[in-house]
């Protein structure tokens, strides 16, 4: 790399790990824990790129961008933040910052985007447009694993576009919070969002009528393949009526619908439907978001009026290991209970033992039958993943990654075959019990004696 890079962020241990890391790289830096500095250096022509952080003793990183924009036109600005949530995400790309990455960031994956950026050093910053859709705070979209930000990212990429959106995942993800986040942050979030029933596309002035509420906003067809064969006949007729100044178009889906274009789902239909599948992961495929998530429904609680709460270690280490089949909405129900029920500031493992217990554990609509092809679905997993970094590699370490994924279940169900006990789960496994014992402790697998599945 061969450039100045201006660097702003106040904890002193990433602007010498950046300034360390860059210095090496080739690159001359200018390290502050000020946006003025940083400012008072852009407006003198220094830089060839900046690095910033979001929250600073003296302002916002974002909020800097238009002044960067105005006072140097095309310097490019990676946004670095520990703020891991959707609105972070967007705002970052309506202000037109060359990047965006979650805190903690991979370093190598930090130098290869400013790599980039110096290469093209011609990015044009533009203000950020105000939007009336402050209230993301209160929106579970929340999360810092690698598959939640690429799925920013990608909403990101898409709100402004005019592509129909399909968004999938499981009951209980977020897939209409989603939907609502793309229109709230679009071009078109001062018009109406409408969600579309059966019952508005019955009747022969149905599909007129809805478009009219709609006008130029956003229509979106919640659980699309719940339709029956009129309804989805109806709605292919509807858009095949639209032009260019009709409304933009959504639809979710709990079941991936190409598994069913042979069985009563309309081709002709997913095809209208589909212009960009954003692919919502269930919580269990996200473990390291639960306490993320848990930590934000506790402090809306505590916002609503509800007394301070927070969890113990061996509460939130159950929670963390809870298969949770409602999803991110039976988390928030359970920490709402929590809340309500729980006498002292400390919520015990016990008082989650007790609520947890009463749900069904089973794995939802997505758990592969006996016959299902292992691998086939690893393999479509992977390409969906790979799908959600819209052109770009994902971060680096993904094998590891991959294998942590794929361990952490077998060696949590072959603990249950085996009602705890290690040393036939090690032999079920075929693997040394030393060896389980240290993927037991990597992984923070919680063990206990536990009922035999067979």
């Amino acid at each position: 790399m061969d450039g100045t890079i201006l660097v702003a962020d106040d904890d002193r241990t990433i602007r010498t790990v950046l300034t360390q890391a860059l210095t090496r790289a080739g690159c001359k830096v200018h390290a502050t824990s000020s946006l003025m500095t940083l400012m008072r250096w852009v407006e003198e022509g220094k830089g060839d790129l900046v690095i910033s952080d979001v929250i600073m003793p003296d302002g916002n990183g974002l909020e800097m961008l238009p002044r960067i924009g105005a006072a140097r036109q095309g310097l490019p600005v990676i946004i670095i933040s520990a703020q891991n949530t959707i609105m972070t995400a967007i705002q970052a790309t309506e202000a037109d910052a060359y990047d965006y990455l979650p805190k903690p960031f991979d370093l190598p994956d930090l130098m290869k985007r400013a790599a980039r950026a110096l290469d093209r050093k011609s990015q044009v910053v533009t203000p950020v447009e105000p939007s009336e859709a402050s209230e993301t705070d209160d929106l579970p979209l929340v999360g810092r694993t690698p598959r939640m930000q690429a799925l920013y990212r990608l909403v990101a990429r898409v709100m402004n576009t005019d592509l129909p959106v399909m968004v999938t995942g499981e009951s209980g993800t977020g897939k209409s919070l989603i939907a609502r986040a793309i229109h709230d942050f679009s071009d078109r979030r001062t018009l109406p969002f409408v969600t579309a029933t059966g019952a508005d596309l019955a009747g022969f002035d149905g599909p007129a009528e809805l478009l009219a509420r709609v006008k130029g906003g956003s229509l979106l067809f919640d659980e699309v393949g719940d339709l029956d064969a009129e309804a989805q006949a109806r709605v292919v007729r509807m858009l095949d009526t639209l032009d260019g100044a009709g409304p933009r178009i959504m639809a979710t889906s709990q079941s991936d619908l190409t598994n069913r274009l042979d069985d009563g789902f309309r081709s002709d239909l997913y095809y209208r439907l589909a212009g960009a599948q954003i692919d919502v992961p269930a919580l269990r495929e996200r473990v390291d978001d639960i306490p993320l998530l848990a930590a934000h429904f506790l402090t809306r609680a505590e916002r609503e009026g509800a007394n301070l709460r927070r969890f113990s270690d061996e509460a939130m280490g159950l929670i963390r290991s809870h298969p949770w089949p409602g999803n991110v909405r039976q988390l928030e129900n359970t920490v709402r209970r929590l809340v309500a029920t729980s006498p002292a500031e400390e919520i015990a493992r016990s008082e989650v033992e007790a609520v947890v217990g009463m749900v069904p554990t089973n794995l939802g609509p997505r758990t592969l039958a006996a016959t299902d092809d292992l691998s086939d679905a690893v393999e479509k997993h992977l390409r969906r993943y790979f799908d959600l970094q819209g052109g770009q590699l994902p971060p680096p370490g993904l094998y590891q990654r991959v294998l942590r994924d794929v361990e952490g279940p077998l060696i949590e169900i072959a603990l249950d075959a085996t009602g705890g006990n290690q040393a036939k789960c090690a032999d079920l496994l075929g693997i040394n019990r030393n060896t389980l014992r240290k993927k037991i402790t990597d992984l923070d697998i919680l063990v206990t004696r536990r009922r035999k599945l067979m």
